[in-house]
């Protein structure tokens, strides 16, 4: 049953059968615009997902193959390699956060470090100087000739500041000698590094 509308020209004509589709078509494209930007939408954090997954794989292969290459002995290709991996995760601003820490970390280590020398080398003044007073009441070793005793007192910088006892240990138990050139007392084991770059006489 076709009905026609007036206000109409002659040439568009519409039935009601053709209205209520074209309706119906209208209705359909915008559900179905909806549905597409609805789907879209749940489309969106898998390939979010699919994103970080890759970003998540590709630092854990930089920083395994630092790895590697710090057991190669190239730690300046592992540097290289971690900074890549931190900057796929948190760009250059992380990258800069981390080196900054770490150069504090670095500078206190240090500090610390020679602070700990700084404090044990008291440690053995104060062990040294609480040891002679007791060294030299104790009679002196029978095991000493009389020429090394003499050529200990003689030259040696320890006998000359008072701390004879100390040469007279290192030579009874044949660990140390007294340089004659420069009246150093040094280890037998360092005897030619002592004389190849450490005596200043020579």
């Amino acid at each position: 049953m076709a009905v026609k509308f007036d206000g109409m020209d002659n040439n568009t004509k519409y039935t009601s059968g053709n209205l209520g589709g074209e309706m119906l078509d209208d209705a359909m494209d915008s559900r179905d615009a909806d549905m597409m930007e609805a789907e879209a939408a749940t489309v969106a954090p898998p390939q979010e997902m699919t994103s970080i997954s890759d970003q998540v794989e590709s630092v854990r292969g930089l920083l395994t193959f630092a790895r590697q290459l710090i057991d190669q002995g190239k730690p300046s290709q592992a540097l290289q390699a971690v900074v890549m991996a931190m900057k796929t995760k948190g760009g250059d601003e992380a990258v800069f956060q981390v080196l900054n820490s770490t150069r504090e970390l670095y500078r206190n280590k240090l500090q610390a470090s020679a602070a700990a020398d700084e404090l044990a080398s008291l440690f053995a003044e104060c062990a040294i100087a609480e040891a002679l007073p007791l060294k030299s009441a104790e009679s002196e070793h029978n095991t000493v000739s009389e020429s090394t005793e003499h050529n200990a007192h003689r030259t040696s910088i320890l006998a000359e500041t008072g701390r004879n006892q100390i040469v007279l240990d290192a030579f009874s138990d044949g660990s140390s000698f007294v340089c004659l050139q420069c009246g150093g007392l040094v280890s037998n084991h360092r005897k030619e590094e002592h004389y190849a770059y450490w005596c200043g006489k020579i």
